[in-house]
């Protein structure tokens, strides 16, 4: 706990505070803390300020560098001089820093960091650890110690500390260390300034530090470089930066690079979305019903071959991009997922209910798993695209990068569209430098390809569904994280979705030629419709199906009938009658073969006894039916009839024909819908909405209140052993871990309510701990607790 901490959060007024919990909303999830110590706990959570520090731009990072460069707890005027820069410039980047808890103001004018910045950033502007750290090391013994001295003409009176400090003294000072350099072998400068610019680690040559004569074996000697194993080689900060000299300057980029940008129609863009979102969505229903007819199988190695890709592309007339694309969302969506029994890629049950929602849910979920996902289909790695699903080792950081990027394009004005790639990598860099910079100009084009495709972005900037995406920043959560925010139901995306389809077309124009020409984009449920009775023939501007006795009879196939296939049509446009004949006549032979599916055969030698089975009640579920005097057909398969009848008292023996069974994915209980294929599916009700974030000033008020106060700190045991007396010592013990150490546990009062608590407090003969159930902070009466239990 950082003392300096609480007493800057305690002397905060409530606006203050309550913005610097804006900034902070990890300090104020649930169980919130409710004293300013357990908060300023949580704001040096290390993991927590690093992701702090991966959504800030460059400015508050490169001081956040220049502290930790000039050590100690430097001022304000120390730290403007080091950038170069005047105070005035500095403070607002300031301000930010501690407006997020990442550093602070202490009342002697010094400035304050969290320690877990200085566990993150090792090698602030590329300068190794002090040379302290390196004398105090386990590395340089007492004699290491005053042989160096002897080399650098230093006295080694005085203690181990004295003796370093005037070590440090004399390697930190430009002009003696210079002197000093002089006297060193040919080669020496060229190879500590590699050091001193591109270091501070560095491979090196082992060998070349044991031969007398080398730069490298005199640096070692004089305490300018110290070599960490046989080939790696570091140097140390003072050293460094006396190299550089009195006049380096931390880097400080207060302003944004230059994004130059071109004047747009924004009438353009959203037609260009209007076009591609009904495209999306219709492409992957084509998609994921391909993989529902045939099994997509997997390389050894894991993902989808290139095989594979291009025969889905060819049979749903996607393009190859599309379909890598579409295939990646599809799986973190969870409509397709690995059936081993299938040998392949399937439809899963949610593709069942997600075919069945409106269109504008349909998009909004594939756009959500598109902007969870920790790969980017269309990034090009030696010109060529990766596997398929396949292992990507970049993983978080490319959905970090995917943010990232099309965060800079929510800041292009609208009317305006990016002039060059290379500009909006920079301005990228600047918004989000931790990113891997390579990386990111690797996975730029492919990012804004990707976004094309989905709606997101047209003519070089972002469309509306784009910005509503772009708005919801991190809070999509990783593509295996099951908790996190369902951001399919943000309802201003929900808004744009639904005017991204809004130019969908919902009507036809059916030919006498028994062709169904769409001008324009057509809507989700009009190319289902088609798609069922008709065979594309064109995509594009204009989309053309054609009809056929065979593309009809497959209509029917599905269920419905000539009346109500002519009916469906009806809706889309004035039917001719050459269609209206094909329909009629297709259903007039529709049937006159029919083919039945059966689970088993049953054969027996006594008619008698199979008209029986057919007739016995307790086997009308195998839905046996009498084809002739000694067969029988079963709807059940053949393992289930075996049983059944056997429960039934017969005594039936297995014929081993080497059948195959097929058993189809079952759905869920509930409400069921039939699917086309005589397959069902549940529509499960849409779930609620994004939780509203925790109000920033409503904690700060009662963060305020609280203060400092707290339970009776080293009485817990003594309390809860005079006061829970119904509980046994083992289970006082465990209440006692509750308080003290923020135990999980499950108690039972003694009126059998149960509660799960942690983050306990005593107060008054009463447990004040947080509630899951209640989803806040209550009180327990200690003498009502009739047992304790631990839920892990």
């Amino acid at each position: 706990m950082d003392d300096h901490l609480v007493g800057w959060l305690t002397a905060l007024d409530e606006d203050r505070l309550a913005r610097v919990l804006a900034n902070r909303p990890d300090a104020i999830a649930a169980p919130w803390p409710r004293r300013i110590d357990a908060l300023a706990h949580r704001l040096t959570n290390g993991f927590a300020l690093m992701e702090v520090m991966r959504g800030l731009p460059l400015p508050p990072l490169e001081i956040l560098q220049g502290c930790l460069v000039i050590g100690g707890r430097p001022t304000e005027d120390e730290l403007a001089r080091f950038l170069g820069v005047s105070t005035s410039e500095v403070i607002p980047w300031l301000d930010r820093l501690y407006d997020h808890a990442l550093a602070w103001p202490a009342p002697d004018g010094r400035i304050d960091l969290a320690e877990a910045v200085a566990q993150w950033w090792t090698a602030p502007c590329g300068l190794g650890e002090p040379l302290a750290a390196y004398l105090d090391s386990w590395m340089l013994n007492t004699e290491a110690l005053r042989r160096l001295c002897r080399i650098l003409d230093l006295p080694y009176q005085g203690g181990k500390r004295q003796v370093a400090v005037r070590i440090i003294a004399l390697l930190s000072d430009s002009e003696r260390l210079a002197e000093l350099v002089r006297q060193a072998p040919d080669g020496t400068m060229g190879m500590l300034d590699d050091f001193a610019w591109d270091g501070p680690v560095r491979s090196v040559d082992g060998n070349r530090f044991v031969t007398p004569g080398t730069p490298e074996k005199w640096a070692a000697e004089h305490g300018l470089l110290f070599r960490t194993q046989w080939d790696v080689a570091e140097m140390p900060r003072e050293v460094a930066l006396a190299l550089r000299g009195p006049d380096y300057r931390g880097p400080f980029t207060p302003d944004p690079p230059d994004l130059g940008t071109t004047r747009i129609d924004p009438e353009a863009v959203e037609h260009a979305m209007c076009l591609a979102a009904p495209h999306l969505v219709d492409r992957a229903t084509a998609l994921l019903e391909n993989t529902d007819k045939t099994p997509l199988p997997l390389l050894k190695n894991g993902g989808v071959g290139v095989r594979e890709v291009k025969r889905v592309a060819r049979e749903t007339g996607c393009s190859e991009e599309e379909t890598r694309l579409l295939l990646e969302i599809s799986a973190v969506a969870r409509l397709i997922a690995l059936d081993e029994g299938a040998g392949g890629l399937v439809p899963t049950d949610r593709f069942d209910t997600w075919r069945l929602e409106d269109a504008p849910v349909r998009l909004r979920v594939l756009l959500a798993a598109w902007w969870r996902m920790e790969r980017s289909s269309l990034r090009r790695t030696e010109n060529r695209y990766p596997t398929v699903l396949g292992d990507d080792p970049a993983g978080e950081t490319i959905a970090r990068i995917r943010w990232a990027v099309l965060g800079a394009l929510a800041m292009v004005p609208e009317g305006r569209g990016f002039a060059t790639l290379p500009e909006l990598v920079q301005s990228v860099h600047w918004r989000a430098p931790l990113l891997d910079r390579q990386l990111l100009a690797d996975c730029a084009p492919a990012i804004i390809e990707e976004s094309r495709l989905l709606g997101l972005c047209a003519h070089d900037t972002l469309t509306d569904l784009g910005r509503a995406l772009a708005a919801l920043g991190t809070i999509a959560g990783n593509e295996g994280d099951e908790t996190a925010p369902q951001i399919e139901h943000d309802p201003v995306l929900a808004k744009c979705s639904v005017m991204a389809l809004a130019g969908a077309q919902r009507t036809a124009l059916f030919g006498a030629d028994l062709t169904a020409v769409v001008t324009g984009p057509p809507s989700v449920e009009l190319s289902s419709l088609l798609d069922r009775a008709a065979d594309r023939e064109s995509r594009g501007a204009a989309s053309v199906w054609r009809f056929s006795p065979a593309s009809v009879r497959r209509a029917l196939d599905s269920g419905g009938t000539a009346e109500s296939l002519l009916a469906d049509l009806s809706t889309a446009g004035t039917l001719p009658q050459p269609l209206t004949y094909l329909v009629h006549d297709v259903a007039r032979r529709h049937g006159e073969v029919t083919v039945s599916s059966v689970g088993c055969i049953i054969q027996g030698s006594d008619p008698a006894l199979l008209a029986e089975l057919v007739a016995h009640r307790r086997l009308a579920k195998l839905g046996l039916r009498l084809l002739a005097p000694t067969v029988l057909a079963g709807s059940a398969p053949a393992a289930t009839a075996l049983a059944t009848l056997r429960e039934a008292g017969y005594a039936p023996v297995p014929v081993d024909d080497g059948a195959e069974i097929t058993i189809r994915r079952a759905p869920n209980a509930g409400r069921l819908t039939l699917l086309p294929g005589g397959r069902v599916a549940e529509l499960d009700p849409p779930p609620s909405l994004l939780e509203p974030p925790p109000d920033p000033r409503e904690h700060a008020r009662r963060l305020l209140v609280n203060g400092g106060s707290a339970g009776p700190g080293g009485q817990t045991w003594a309390v809860i052993g005079r006061m829970a007396t119904r509980l046994p010592t083992a289970q006082q013990s465990l209440l006692g871990f509750v308080v003290d150490r923020d135990v999980r546990a499950l108690i039972t009062l003694s009126d059998g309510v149960t509660a799960t608590i942690s983050h306990g407090e005593l107060r008054s003969g009463v447990l004040d701990a947080w509630c899951e159930e209640a989803g806040d902070y209550l009180e327990f009466p200690l003498n009502e607790i009739a047992s304790v239990t631990s839920t892990y």
